[in-house]
């Protein structure tokens, strides 16, 4: 039997009733404003080849990652070495389950953010007034041995698919904190360290067709919690991320995965690296497909920068604190503009 949900998921909704419901109307202050966002493919975010990450050219690339992480918080990588059949059946897989009967899809879904597995819709519906235009499937990847089994079975080739490209996500995410650390003047090692026993979470979102895509988002501005994303995106343009007071559109390009700093990071840096505001935008055409892989600090982690980035001219940004500490704050706190690192500042306040 299928659990009782307090909403039904989009793909069932808009089959019912054909128009954006009053649940997902966004005040009028508060809407996309689709006509004011720069669509320039030369205003994009840095687009990073890695092809000689591991060569003798590695400083280069170092420094234009920490560049990157420094005035944009977003950029593009090629070459990044996940091979090109792994990332079309990740998209293959995550486009047959949303198109799964609503009843097979139902057997997963829960509305608890603290389920390591599960089918939901918007962002937390518990605690959030007006719903986002997606769906979406969490799951837990790391260690994928702990999770696997509890993914969903359905279709068939799911679990080996979507393991076999969480493990090459990882890889990457690792080659990438590398680089990271070695941009801001420490040890290689240092940022794998910092963040404990590691996880790693992936939400395989769906976005369908929205009739009236300038009254709704996908999802609003918010930054990620986490240290690093990876994200996979269709060819469906959505992502637009905020660059000096304006919205810029992150369209997809080609064998190209889009990574962003998150919270954690712009912590352990000591605020030298920026978690950046982004959002989604729907459109009235076309579904959309994408999958972030965030990469996260073990809950018990306990999150403080390295001593060789606080000085008198950088003094401690934030108190430290455990990951699980902050990822309660942010669930709590929901998708706002305001970012949740902010209550974690001296003299700050969870309330």
């Amino acid at each position: 039997m299928a659990p009782a949900i307090s909403k039904p998921l989009l793909t069932d909704l808009v089959a019912q009733i054909g128009k954006v419901p009053s649940s997902h109307i966004r005040p009028v202050g508060d809407r996309p404003d689709l006509a004011n966002v720069d669509n320039e493919s030369g205003a994009g975010i840095p687009l990073i080849d890695l092809k000689k990450l591991n060569g003798p050219e590695r400083r280069k690339v170092v420094e234009a990652i920490g560049k990157a992480c420094e005035s944009d918080g977003f950029f593009m990588v090629t070459n990044h070495g996940i091979p090109a059949a792994v990332v079309e059946g990740m998209l293959r897989v995550a486009r047959e389950f949303f198109h799964l009967p609503e009843s097979e899809r139902l057997k997963c879904y829960s509305d608890d953010p603290n389920k390591a597995i599960r089918l939901s819709t918007s962002f937390n519906v518990r605690t959030e007034k007006v719903s986002n235009w997606r769906d979406f499937l969490r799951l837990h990847c790391y260690p994928l041995q702990s999770f696997v089994d509890q993914w969903p079975s359905n279709p068939p080739s799911f679990r080996q698919v979507v393991g076999t490209y969480a493990t090459e996500a990882r890889a990457l995410a690792l080659r990438l904190l590398e680089a990271i650390s070695e941009s801001l003047g420490l040890e290689r090692s240092h940022m794998v360290a910092a963040m404990g026993r590691h996880a790693q979470h992936m939400a395989v979102n769906y976005y369908p067709p929205c009739p009236q895509p300038e009254l709704t988002y996908g999802l609003p501005g918010h930054k990620d919690p986490n240290a690093i994303t990876l994200l996979l995106q269709d060819g469906v343009s959505g992502l637009q991320v905020q660059r000096g007071g304006r919205w810029v559109a992150v369209n997809p390009v080609p064998n190209a995965l889009v990574i962003n700093i998150g919270d954690q990071m712009q912590a352990l840096s000591n605020d030298r690296y920026k978690s950046v505001l982004h959002r989604v935008i729907v459109n009235s055409e076309s579904e959309r497909i994408s999958v972030p892989t965030f990469y996260c600090p073990s809950p018990d982690a306990v999150i403080a920068p390295a001593d060789a980035l606080v000085d008198d001219g950088h003094p401690l940004a934030y108190r430290p604190f455990t990951y699980q500490e902050y990822y309660d704050a942010f669930w709590n706190m929901g998708l706002q503009s305001a970012s949740c690192l902010d209550r974690f500042r001296p003299g700050g306040s969870l309330e």
